[in-house]
């Protein structure tokens, strides 16, 4: 009998907007079903997964490979039940918004002179060709990072670089040391990369800010006769 993420795996191969991702080496062979397996464990020891299975794979499935225009990598999900669904940086929860999260959308708002969002839900961006996807699809409640060591990073590989090789002009916005490490997998001279600092506080260096990527990566886009992604939230 499958568990629950080894279900949502099952339901993600399903799907016809996953497609173009299913052909990725880390779904193609046995590396999804070893890190869906071990999850499953975790979930079966008693810990509380997070996001919910259903929305694991909602970077992927809301920003199929063929409409990748933008990717913004994030390290995992928010650990706290309610704040996570799936696409990096996005937030679904009650109360005031992550601190990572502010900052980014506080850049966003400075740049297109929108006002500051009241929402932190980023699936606008996504539909756009905006992939947010995480270097672990998972976490446990309470504990971050929990899940980084899991498997998960080998998709985070495989899609950098099939992008890459495969979509003929694409922004990756690289915030922070982990993200920056996937520059060597990314083609320059077919793409934009635009490296920075993370957007946490707890980034001494305080170098995101300023760092103009929605402008940037818009300009980049229309002069490759794209359309510019709408940064602007309600």
């Amino acid at each position: 009998m499958r568990g629950p993420i080894e279900q949502a795996l099952a339901d993600f191969r399903g799907k016809p907007q996953a497609l173009g991702w299913q052909e990725l080496p880390f779904f193609s062979g046995h590396a999804a079903d070893a890190v869906a397996r071990r999850v499953d464990e975790r979930m079966a020891a008693g810990a509380q997964v997070l996001p919910p299975a259903g929305d694991i794979f909602n970077a992927l499935v809301t920003t199929p490979l063929d409409q990748v225009k933008v990717i913004i990598l994030g390290q995992d999900p928010y650990p706290t039940p309610g704040d996570a669904h799936g696409l990096a940086f996005s937030y679904h929860g009650k109360r005031r918004l992550p601190a990572s999260l502010k900052t980014i959308l506080a850049e966003m708002a400075e740049e297109t002179g929108a006002p500051m969002p009241r929402s932190g839900d980023l699936t606008p961006w996504a539909r756009q060709g905006v992939l947010l996807l995480n270097t672990a699809l998972t976490v446990e409640a309470g504990k971050a990072g929990a899940h980084l060591k899991f498997g998960w990073s080998a998709l985070t590989d495989d899609a950098v670089g099939t992008i890459s090789r495969e979509r003929p002009a694409v922004v990756f916005l690289l915030w922070g040391g982990p993200a920056r490490k996937r520059a060597e997998l990314i083609d320059r001279t077919k793409h934009l990369v635009i490296e920075c600092g993370h957007p946490s506080p707890l980034n001494r260096l305080r170098d995101f800010r300023g760092s103009k990527p929605f402008s940037r990566a818009n300009d980049w886009l229309a002069e490759k006769g794209m359309t510019p992604i709408d940064w602007r939230l309600d």
